[in-house]
This record gives structure tokens, sequence and C-alpha cells, in this order.
């Protein structure tokens, strides 16, 4: 394995309700084909409408590549933008799943704290992609929905210690193709990877009292 390539891992969602065919996955794979550039590893995986499955399978993922950053893409029926999320919350999960299960607890980490940010600035990210002439409008938002979304956002932010990211995309043709939506998440994950790099640097700086 080449070590100094950085790992990044991006899921998107299997099919659900309305959403036979899901937008999120379509954009994630749009980007795959797109790539990262050379120097970093992209991994993709479509997640399940599923609590139990987001479980096991977001901690998985961790394990198994270590990753720089995991951003997960879920789709929004209400989102006319491409949406960053601020942050997961824990409680609140009452809407069942494909299994039409919903959790006893309705919260995705007993114990865990209500509501957990994401290190990166959504709001320096949402700038950059735009001052970068996409196309595609970007925008933030505090409320990932209480659903599948919300609950895998929690969970990664949790495990990460904050270094996740959610996107919420529009459903295809409302008003973006898969291929649009490929190409923005490609501008936001690379503004996202340049932010971290950058207060990886800071960091550096601050322990050599340079």
């Amino acid at each position: 394995m080449d070590n100094s390539k950085r790992t990044v891992v991006v899921t998107g969602f299997g099919p659900f309700g309305e959403h036979t065919v899901n937008a999120s996955w379509v954009a994630v794979q749009e980007l795959k084909k797109l790539g990262l550039g050379n120097e970093v590893d992209l991994h993709v995986s479509e997640v399940p409408v599923e609590y139990q499955t987001v479980q096991s399978l977001v901690p998985s993922l961790w394990k198994q590549y270590h990753p720089l950053l995991v951003v997960h893409v879920g789709v929004s029926g209400m989102a006319t933008t491409v949406t960053l999320e601020k942050c997961g919350r824990n409680h609140g999960y009452k809407g069942l799943d494909n299994c039409s299960f919903c959790p006893d607890s309705q919260c995705c980490v007993v114990g865990g704290p209500d509501c957990i940010d994401s290190v990166i600035d959504m709001e320096s990210v949402c700038k950059r992609v735009t001052a970068s002439g996409l196309g595609v409008a970007v925008s933030v938002s505090k409320d990932a929905g209480r659903y599948l979304c919300d609950f895998t956002y929690y969970t990664s932010l949790y495990l990460s210690h904050g270094r996740s990211a959610f996107i919420h995309v529009p459903p295809l043709g409302k008003p973006y193709s898969g291929e649009d939506l490929g190409r923005a998440l490609k501008a936001i994950v690379q503004a996202m990877l340049e932010l971290l790099d950058q207060a990886e640097e800071k960091i550096h700086c601050q322990q050599h009292f340079h």
C-alpha cells in the first residue's frame, strides 16, 4: 500500500420509499469515475437504509480503511441545492427503515452527546466551492433530518471524533444530473481535504513554536 496516498471513503444510500434510484449512490458512483486525483485513494460503499446495518457497517469502514475522512452522501426530497450538513444529532429517530425497524432508544449512541459537529468548517467549504464557479448551488444546514442520513452521520462523527462529513443531494433531475452531482462531490471533497491539510499544518506549526 502506498503510504503517501490519503484514503477517503464516500458512501451513498440504497433505494428507499419513492427513491427507487437513490440520487446519492448515483452521485457517489459518478465521483468514483472522476476520482479525487492521484494522491487520494478513494473507496465507495453503498449503505442500505437500515439502522442496524449502519451500526455495523460504519465502524467496519473506519476499521478496514483507516481513512483520513469519511463523507456520507444522502438524498433529500426537499433539497434543491447540494447541502453540507454541519452536525449529527443523537436523539429523535422515530422513522421506520426499510426493514420496518426503528431503535427502541430512538437514539444513535446511548449516553452520547446530543449533537456532534464535524471538524470541517462547512461554511468555508461552501464558500470555496461556490467561488470555483461549479454551476451547482451549495448551501449549509444544521439539521440532517433525523432519519438514516442523520443516524449515519452521527454514528460516523462519534467514531471519528468529528472527522466525517455529510452531504445531502437533491433527487436526480431536480435540477441536477448524476454527472453534475458527481462533479459537485469532487469539488466539495477536495475542498474538505484542503481544509484538513491546513488544520494539520497549523497544529504542526504550533507544536514547533514557529
